[in-house]
């Protein structure tokens, strides 16, 4: 069997919103794992932060300061990393983010928010990326949400984007499989990450904070786990969904 690092050794990889949680939990496994990983955020202090963790342990880490919302930054950034290590194997669509409410609460500007961020940027990092992924046999991992599968109440437009990543990664599959491309969505449950502090409708916040009180939710180093486990398999192998869940979480 093929070891991860094997199966990772001389790839790139560039991951969204690296900054913190899953994507920079997910930049420090497969950096450990051999590949060379670009890391994109806004947040250039913690890029610094992260690509000196990387570098530290032995690892390749090239900082990208990036607003995946805007095209022109979307564009520099896959151009960047094609012309440092001359490829791109490996896609991890994770920037996003959960702001909470009740639809008649919402504030429209936090819905447009989320959807130009966990929705369309993702599509539209996929659309500058997917070129240099055909020619590399590449994969795509998109990070979605149980919310992209089980709709609560108080997390509709939340939900609203998430369905829409679990459909796009579902039809996107189906495009490039002839490509040899692989597409794998994940769903995690409740994570200990940034992403809840976010949130500033005070009963949406009171009820996420509560759930996170009454479990052990899984933490960014669980979901890397995951992401590395789908991107480590061989070839032949596409791993197309992953749903993880706190074992205390019911829904």
């Amino acid at each position: 069997m093929t070891s991860v690092s094997s199966a990772l050794a001389g790839k790139v990889a560039l991951v969204t919103g690296a900054s913190s949680g899953i994507g920079e939990a997910t930049a420090v496994a497969l950096a450990a794992a051999g590949a060379k990983v670009a890391i994109a955020a806004r947040r250039a202090d913690r890029l610094e932060a992260l690509a000196a963790r990387i570098e530290e342990a032995g690892g390749a880490a090239l900082r990208i300061e990036a607003d995946v919302t805007s095209n022109d930054d979307v564009t520099a950034m896959v151009d960047k990393v094609v012309a440092e290590w001359g490829r791109l194997d490996i896609l991890v669509n994770n920037a996003g983010v959960m702001l909470l409410s009740p639809a008649a609460d919402a504030e429209l500007d936090d819905w447009r928010r989320m959807v130009e961020l966990n929705l369309l940027a993702l599509m539209g990092v996929t659309k500058a990326a997917l070129p240099h992924l055909r020619a590399a046999k590449g994969h795509i991992v998109n990070v979605s949400s149980i919310a992209g599968r089980v709709a609560n109440p108080g997390a509709s437009g939340y939900a609203a984007t998430k369905f829409g990543v679990v459909g796009f990664s579902e039809s996107l599959r189906r495009e490039v499989y002839a490509d040899k491309v692989r597409v794998t969505v994940i769903e995690p449950g409740l994570v200990r990450t940034e992403l809840g502090d976010h949130v500033t409708n005070p009963a949406a916040k009171a009820g996420l904070d509560q759930r996170l009180a009454a479990m052990e939710a899984l933490t960014a180093e669980d979901i890397a786990a995951a992401i590395l486990y789908a991107v480590g398999q061989p070839a032949h192998v596409n791993v197309n969904e992953i749903v993880i869940r706190p074992t205390d979480q019911e829904r």
